[in-house]
């Protein structure tokens, strides 16, 4: 296999708030995101091998995004240029505990443009693993592209992970959205989702209730389960697997959290036979991903602030 982990999907701009001007203006820092390559990134961090499949805008925000993703060592020959809509921009204001809330620069933005013609397919066909998420799954063009590239990699028996990644504010209709977290957990292998998430697709506001109503329904071989500051839950078979977070005092951005909590889990499931996994692997998978999610909270924007191994391994011996 010539690539671990490829995904499909955004790759945007996000401005982070970064204090005040003399004049008393908020100013902010334009950080590299999107979910799929902040997975990526991790991925990367862990010596796995990556490349990202999506639309940025032919433009100054869309060059540096390249440029980010060749640095870091995500292979970019599936990013494409759009030359008449520009690079998808997020803004970023955090509150004092660190919690986001987002504006999106995104009508139409270069990443919702991508069409099945554009997917190169020989990428896939080379994967052990095909990422995606919903920010991919909005608008028709990209939403037929996505499930044109989940069944190239179903085809192929490719382990399909999914994010579901939900951002209210761009779908124009809710329900929408939850048909669509409906269609990637119908397809996906590996699921790693937020308990708001879980609640918001199942209807249920028992996060126990609502995660039975996901194993019973579908057929995913392990549901990743994150909660901020609560902590994870991996469920996996019969396996209930818990772990606390790593919280520091220091954190001020949770941006790209769970998607390098994500990153690290398919980066240890590359390494571990997804279908012989046991309460102590599992247990250090979300433990070395909780390690790793924490490091980046202490750091602003994803891309670029994946932490290095011996950084987990460190916090996690530090807390024990």
């Amino acid at each position: 296999m010539k690539y671990d982990v490829v995904a499909l999907g955004e790759l945007l701009i996000d401005f982070t708030i970064d204090g005040k001007s003399n004049q008393g203006n908020n100013t902010y820092e334009a950080n590299p995101g999107g979910a799929p390559c902040n997975v990526l990134a991790m991925l990367n961090k862990m010596n796995k091998k990556t490349a990202f499949i999506g639309k940025v805008g032919n433009d100054a925000f869309g060059q540096i995004l390249k440029k980010t993703i060749d640095d870091v060592g995500i292979d970019s020959k599936g990013l494409m240029f759009d030359e008449h809509v520009n690079t998808t921009l997020a803004f970023v204001n955090i509150d004092e505990n660190g919690e986001r809330s987002f504006s999106f620069y995104r009508n139409p933005g270069a990443d919702m443009m991508l069409t099945k013609e554009e997917v190169d397919f020989e990428i896939i066909k080379n994967a052990k693993i095909f990422h995606f998420g919903t920010l991919s799954m909005t608008h028709e063009k990209v939403r037929i592209a996505t499930k044109r590239a989940i069944d190239e990699a179903k085809k192929r028996n490719i382990l399909i992970s999914f994010d579901p990644n939900l951002r209210p504010l761009l779908w124009e209709d809710l329900n929408l959205a939850r048909e669509q977290i409906d269609f990637g957990c119908s397809v996906c292998d590996i699921l790693k989702i937020e308990d708001e998430e879980a609640k918001f697709l199942t209807n249920c506001d028992n996060i126990e209730e609502a995660v039975e109503i996901l194993k019973n329904k579908y057929n995913i071989k392990i549901i990743l389960l994150t909660a901020g500051s609560k902590g994870s839950t991996a469920y996996y078979k019969d396996l209930v697997v818990k772990q606390e977070a790593y919280l520091q005092s220091n954190t001020i951005d949770t941006t790209g959290a769970g998607d390098t909590f994500c990153g690290s889990c398919l980066g240890y499931i590359i390494e571990n036979d997804i279908d012989n996994l046991n309460e102590e692997k599992i247990k250090d998978m979300i433990s070395f991903a909780s390690a790793a999610a924490s490091i980046v909270t202490t750091k602003k924007g994803a891309i670029c602030s994946m932490p290095e191994i011996e950084e987990v391994e460190n916090l996690r011996k530090k807390y024990e």
